[in-house]
């Protein structure tokens, strides 16, 4: 049978056609911008991601645990760093009057004394090829030294140094101060160019009031894909990601250990002066490394 349209019913026809196609175009136009601002949720079932303990000091036995700590010993030649790259003052040691474990905490004394021709003597210790990570959550519970020239350091260096030497395969600096501004915590990373090119993009807290020699803290930072913020007692003060440092290459996927040190002297704290007290002493509490499970 054959079946005819009417000229107004073709019109109506043309007119719902058109508002259809202008509706839909005009939606598509939109969606970018809805997509980056105010992303929709896929499936709004919620997803909890939960820190699992995957290791831990807490520093309660006689001796540093040596299964997974390394001494780094003397001013640095040794590891192709003629004063640890720093001209710092320090002669680095494994000796008792160094570094001990006390009431269950760690401790790293800084002396003024003579010592294979350095005037001072700390102790600088690694887990290298002994604890190892990929990203995590990495806190340390942590009372500092102060005063002129003295340079505490909570820090991780690239394990396989897959981008080349330092800094182009990074460093994570947790926590660092200098002696003279003992109220201000930095958090800092190292890449790009070999040096003098090198670069840094850093993050500063402020202590309020008193500072970070009086009492423990906890130094903190969650390291993810891409992606690295900083922590002083759960406060987050910092964060940086792969764009942040683009376009030079990003080494913080790889593998990294950590460091702990005390130095003395050098290019960025100076060096004592008649206002610094020895000994000084940084004390770790304890270490713990999550990661997601």
């Amino acid at each position: 049978m054959k079946t005819t349209i009417s000229k107004y019913s073709f019109i109506l026809l043309l007119m719902l056609a058109s508002t259809i196609v202008w509706s839909a175009c005009e939606e598509d136009s939109d969606t970018p911008d809805q997509m980056i601002d105010n992303p929709a949720p896929v499936d709004t079932t919620p997803v909890t991601l939960e820190y699992k303990l995957v290791w831990e000091d807490n520093f309660d036995g006689d001796a540093l645990d040596t299964t997974s700590w390394s001494y780094q010993i003397g001013t640095g030649g040794a590891y192709g760093l003629d004063r640890w790259g720093n001209n710092e003052l320090q002669y680095y040691t494994d000796r008792v009057e160094n570094v001990r474990l006390e009431d269950g905490n760690l401790i790293i004394t800084a002396l003024k004394e003579d010592f294979n021709g350095s005037e001072f003597t700390s102790t600088r210790i690694r887990t290298k090829d002994k604890a190892d990570w990929t990203f995590g959550r990495f806190e340390i519970r942590a009372k500092l030294p102060k005063g002129q020239g003295l340079w505490p350091a909570i820090w991780m260096l690239s394990t396989d140094e897959r981008f080349g030497e330092w800094p182009k395969s990074g460093e994570i600096d947790i926590m660092e101060i200098v002696g003279h501004e003992p109220e201000k915590l930095h958090g800092t990373i190292h890449y790009g160019p070999a040096w003098p090119n090198n670069k840094q993009a850093s993050g500063i807290y402020t202590k309020p009031s008193g500072d970070f020699s009086e009492e423990f803290h906890v130094y903190s930072i969650e390291w993810k894909v891409n992606e690295i913020a900083w922590f002083i007692d759960g406060q987050q003060y910092h964060k940086i990601d792969k764009n942040r440092i683009s376009p030079d290459p990003y080494p913080f996927n790889e593998k990294f250990h950590l460091l702990l040190n005390v130095a003395v002297g050098g290019n960025w704290p100076g060096n004592p002066d008649d206002t610094t007290v020895f000994p000084q002493t940084m004390e770790i509490d304890y270490i713990k490394v999550y990661q997601l499970q």
